[in-house]
């Protein structure tokens, strides 16, 4: 006799009331710290974080199609602030919708809205590129061209000082950076501050909850169902008359803008934009967010985002950083933090491959076929 893996469904009364008292709890975290707290801005950082594994889990968890380029659109949307919103064209003389001292200053500014809608943009192009190759490869050969493709645009971030667009104008300012760039200027809200957090962890708070509620609608609408079905099976996908060229372009064009959406938002709360952020380790840290949190579910990669980020940012470094000096070993935790990230993988692949908060229906499909205690007894027995 065999049972079934995958836990029951709760119902949906009780899923409302529990995402909407994870939503007033986050809401009114920022004021049990102070405004410049470590807490709010380590806790602003993941909630970025976030909106970039739910951009990966759509291109992955719904779409089944390995990204390992994904630091791409982090730098393309953080360059994209670079540009429009810092002094870094000072020839230019742009100014939309800014307040009185961006005004002043030379440069392209932009409001931070505009810059947002012009990152997902730019990006949602890129991850098209980025698609049409992709097309007619499947598995490993998706993951080299995706992560060939996040070399590409690293490369062009550190040599893009020695490439001229218009004029003498460059693309990007190579290890040098952008900065600075300019603190976030909203419609009846006073500018951001480097002194204030709390704006911050609002403003990404916002982001996090349009970026779910996207998700949530996208996995349940029928472009959705088409991913989730081109993951199960894609031959089966096309046989039953889903599109698998605008499936696919679309799973990454959606993922990318998230993406950008967020590096734009990073790159005004970071205050610079350098090629040295984009490195490749990027990418897999985001890819072992959502498999951390699991694939597919909207919950979990929330869960595994927030998770992942506080051990970088808090964890390791503030608690646990001088755990190997205090034994005699000479050297510290955040040296070898990628290898913990490592090992927390292993771990998960053995104890709970469908992550901490699972798709049901990925768990199932992971423990189907598993025989129950009781087939195990009667084995034995036999």
């Amino acid at each position: 006799m065999r049972r079934r893996f995958g836990a029951r469904a709760l119902p949906r009364g009780v899923n409302f009331a529990l995402a909407a008292a994870a939503i007033a709890i986050a809401i009114v975290f920022p004021l049990f710290f102070p405004q410049g707290s470590g807490w709010v801005d380590d806790m602003t950082i993941a909630l970025a974080y976030v909106v970039m594994g739910l951009g990966l889990n759509v291109v992955v968890g719904y779409a089944g199609l390995l990204d390992l380029g994904y630091v791409a659109f982090f730098a393309i949307g953080a360059y994209t602030t670079g540009w429009f919103m810092s002094g870094f064209y000072g020839d230019a003389n742009i100014h939309v919708l800014v307040g009185e001292f961006a005004k002043a200053l030379p440069g392209i500014h932009m409001n931070f809205l505009i810059v947002l809608v012009i990152a997902a943009a730019l990006c949602a192009i890129a991850g098209i590129i980025i698609g049409l190759p992709t097309l007619r490869l499947r598995g490993d050969y998706i993951a080299i061209v995706t992560l060939a493709f996040g070399e590409i645009i690293r490369v062009f971030a550190i040599e893009g000082n020695e490439i001229t667009i218009v004029g003498d104008a460059k693309l990007t300012a190579g290890r040098q950076g952008i900065t600075p760039i300019d603190k976030i200027d909203l419609p009846f809200i006073d500018q951001f501050t480097s002194l204030n957090l709390r704006p911050w962890y609002w403003t990404a708070l916002a982001l996090v909850l349009v970026v779910l509620f996207v998700n949530i609608r996208l996995r349940d609408s029928r472009l959705g169902r088409a991913w989730i079905a081109l993951r199960e099976d894609e031959v089966a996908a096309a046989s039953m008359g889903i599109p698998l060229v605008k499936t696919k372009l679309m799973a990454y064009a959606v993922g990318a803008a998230f993406g950008g959406m967020s590096g734009a938002f990073l790159g005004s709360f970071l205050n610079t934009v350098n090629a040295d952020q984009f490195a490749f380790g990027f990418s897999i840290f985001i890819l072992a967010m959502i498999i951390l949190g699991g694939l597919g579910s909207v919950w979990g990669v929330v869960i595994g985002s927030l998770a992942l980020s506080l051990i970088n940012t808090r964890l390791i470094p503030d608690v646990l950083n001088d755990v190997p000096s205090n034994l005699g070993l000479d050297f510290n935790l955040v040296d070898v933090n990628y290898g913990i990230f490592g090992f927390l993988l292993v771990l998960m692949m053995v104890l709970r491959p469908e992550g901490l908060l699972p798709e049901r229906r990925r768990q199932i499909e992971l423990h189907e076929g598993t025989p129950g205690d009781e087939a195990l007894v009667e084995v034995t027995h036999a």
